[in-house]
């Protein structure tokens, strides 16, 4: 059964009615290109911007009142100290270390390092230092006069007292600490080192033995209470003796190595404005040379050498088995004897 066609009609007359009436924008309701954009949030988008609104409100209230913030500090970005920090802070298994650990691991390694300097002394020169530095303390501790009431070398008291550790004592006070001080004590530690490198720990024993023995008898008749200065000027002799004529650098000059003893001793005198301050020195010379002369001119023009220490001395000391010289220094003169016969020779070959 057909519609009619007055119905059909109609039907097709809203319809296009309804889409012209959709497709027509009124004037009024066209936005100008100009006004701001309408923006339109989500749930999610909404909820977010009002807790940033509020947190943003009450860090500024916290910020007014002096109290801490909510906001969250240490982001991604890190400064290049910061990031240092963070290595030199983990220990080797990962973990954070504690905060005093680094500067105790520096305080550590500078006093191991020290430690091992001081062992790598040769034994009785460190002694010798170490004694030094003893006495020096001791005389800081209990004054200048009572130091020398009990440091001083005084015969009546080794004796009849029995006091016998006032020789050695004497032979190592360098007075209260100054530049003159630490200079002495470089000395002593150069000079010394080198006569127990070259002449073995047993024989620098020997060596010091004698002199404290000859500068304790002067120091009696010359009046000299302490001579480590005379022991020093001692040990720069006998090296000056063994190599007279190499040069060495003293202040400004160049001079040779036999007269470095008697610059030392004039510049003393001129510091000093006394010609007293030589004493020390020259009596350093003799006691240097008493030994210097029995050991190494006396022997050379048909004397007998009867400055050698020990054959236990030298085994403990020197390791030296039988009491003989050792191999090694035995290898080393042949060494030498070879070269200035024009041969050559390894060290070590029979």
């Amino acid at each position: 059964m057909r519609s009619p066609p007055s119905r059909t009609l109609a039907v097709a007359v809203a319809a296009a009615a309804a889409i012209s009436c959709a497709s027509v924008t009124p004037v009024q309701a066209r936005r100008s290109p100009f006004q701001p954009r309408q923006v339109t949030f989500t749930t999610r988008e909404r909820t977010a911007a009002i807790h940033y609104r509020d947190g943003g409100i009450l860090n500024t209230a916290l910020g007014l009142r002096g109290g801490a913030s909510r906001r969250k500090k240490g982001g991604r970005t890190a400064s290049l100290y910061s990031t240092s920090q963070n290595k030199s802070s983990k220990t080797a298994t990962g973990k954070s270390k504690a905060k005093g650990s680094i500067k105790e691991e520096a305080k550590k390694s500078a006093v191991s390092d020290t430690l091992t300097k001081y062992k790598a002394i040769l034994p009785l020169t460190r002694i010798y230092i170490t004694m030094v530095g003893a006495v020096t303390l001791l005389g800081l501790v209990l004054g200048e006069e009572m130091a020398q009431g009990l440091l001083a070398l005084d015969p009546i008291r080794v004796m009849y007292g029995l006091e016998l550790w006032r020789p050695i004592t004497a032979a190592c006070f360098l007075g209260p600490p100054s530049i003159g001080w630490l200079m002495n004590a470089y000395y002593l530690f150069e000079y010394g080192s080198s006569l127990e490198r070259a002449f073995g720990t047993a024989q620098h024993l020997l060596f010091l033995f004698l002199q404290i023995t000859f500068l304790s008898v002067c120091g009696i008749f010359f009046g000299q209470p302490f001579f480590a200065q005379s022991v020093i000027t001692s040990m720069l002799h006998v090296l000056s003796r063994s190599m007279p004529n190499q040069k060495v650098k003293w202040l400004i000059f160049t001079v040779p190595y036999w007269t470095l003893p008697y610059g030392l001793m004039a510049s003393d005198v001129l510091q000093a404005g006394n010609a007293a301050a030589a004493l020390p020195h020259v009596l350093g010379i003799l006691s240097g040379h008493l030994y210097f002369f029995h050991k190494k001119v006396w022997p050379k023009i048909g004397g007998e050498d009867w400055l050698v220490p020990p054959a236990f001395l030298r085994r403990k000391l020197d390791g030296e088995a039988g009491g003989g010289p050792s191999k090694a220094k035995e290898s080393i003169s042949n060494a030498l004897k070879a070269r200035k016969k024009g041969r050559g020779k390894k060290l070590g070959s029979s």
